[in-house]
């Protein structure tokens, strides 16, 4: 029986680093660990806040429930051939310490999200992306128990429903299923076809003398590329990009153009426009601004941060102060990336 402990800090468990507390804690490390979770007067007597590593929430104030940290961990090799492998990874994992482990045995397809915070289960949640590849791009299926039934539940990408930082985990499963694992098809890194689309990354390759980069060098240069722009949350408490980047209709986009002909912006389809979220706030003023003890990154403006004396409620406030500067000068609503609780 997985041992529940009573007032506990949850500052260790959010990367924002906020010192709120769970009336009621306990972490699962197996499947065998949630379903006799099930059975206690707990799980049945509270709300309940299921987390990974904390580092997509904002938590405002303190949990009146109980707080289930998922720290199911094993990686397994399910099928290997001369094209692809698939691989199951405990949803438990560090996200980065996984792309790692990949890199290392020559699987390609997730180097591009190297750094990114949080753990394996979270990443199809959010759908993760950066740098040209979102995780539906190697993403082959999962397994998560419902909460409600106690069944163990297996979901293929069609299932999921991904979109834009987006799946159906966020929606109408939200709060329904405990992820346990995710099974990946990675590409052996001689036959991986490199995603380079993004600048930053050719710029990176090139100052690092890189002519004919491995997935090795790519996931190095998004590394120094992350921690050139972002901050480390065991030094500065953040979750990452705070925002979404928004989608707008390309006459938009064209309207904006006008005003703003150094506005940075990304071709969806012929009808809609992605926009940098980072641009629109950093021109509106917010690069860099501190209020409460929190802030927004003086190197990148859509990373919202703690500087140690700020709360979930403080962050909270600046982020609606942000939303309503960008929509008052551009016109355009930006949508928190972060899970409020």
């Amino acid at each position: 029986m997985p041992s529940i402990k009573k007032l506990q800090s949850l500052k260790l468990y959010n990367t924002f680093g906020f010192d709120v507390s769970a009336e009621y804690l306990v972490i699962i490390s197996s499947v065998e660990d949630l379903k006799e979770l099930f059975l206690t007067k707990e799980w049945h007597s509270y709300p309940h806040l299921i987390i990974g590593g904390g580092s997509n929430i904002l938590l405002r104030r303190n949990f009146r429930g109980l707080v289930v940290v998922n720290a199911i961990s094993g990686i397994e090799v399910i099928s290997q051939n001369d094209n692809f492998t698939l691989i199951k990874a405990g949803a438990g994992e560090n996200w980065h310490q996984f792309v790692l482990y990949c890199i290392n045995k020559g699987l390609g397809g997730i180097e591009n999200l190297s750094l990114i915070p949080g753990t394996v289960g979270a990443a199809p949640m959010q759908n993760i992306g950066a740098y040209g590849v979102e995780i539906k791009d190697t993403f082959h299926s999962l397994e998560a128990v419902e909460l409600a039934t106690g069944q163990l539940h297996t979901f293929n990408a069609e299932d999921c429903q991904f979109g834009y930082r987006e799946s159906i985990f966020k929606h109408q499963f939200k709060e329904k299923y405990f992820i346990t694992s995710v099974t990946f098809k990675l590409i052996p890194a001689e036959k991986h076809v490199l995603s380079l689309d993004y600048g930053a990354i050719k710029i990176q390759l090139k100052e690092d003398e890189i002519e004919s980069p491995t997935i090795e060098d790519v996931s190095k240069a998004v590394i120094k590329i992350r921690q050139s722009k972002l901050p480390d949350p065991k030094e500065i408490g953040n979750s990452g990009s705070f925002f979404k980047n928004p989608t707008v209709p390309k006459e938009k986009y064209e309207e904006l153009t006008g005003k703003y002909p150094e506005i940075p912006g990304y071709i969806l389809n012929e009808e809609e426009v992605k926009l940098a979220a980072g641009w629109l706030i950093e021109q509106a003023g917010w690069k860099g601004y501190c209020e409460n003890g929190v802030g927004v990154h003086a190197k990148q403006a859509l990373v919202l941060v703690n500087y140690g004396e700020g709360n979930g409620e403080a962050v909270e406030e600046l982020a609606k102060k942000i939303q309503d500067s960008v929509a008052e000068k551009f016109g355009v609503q930006l949508s928190p990336e972060v899970n409020f609780v």
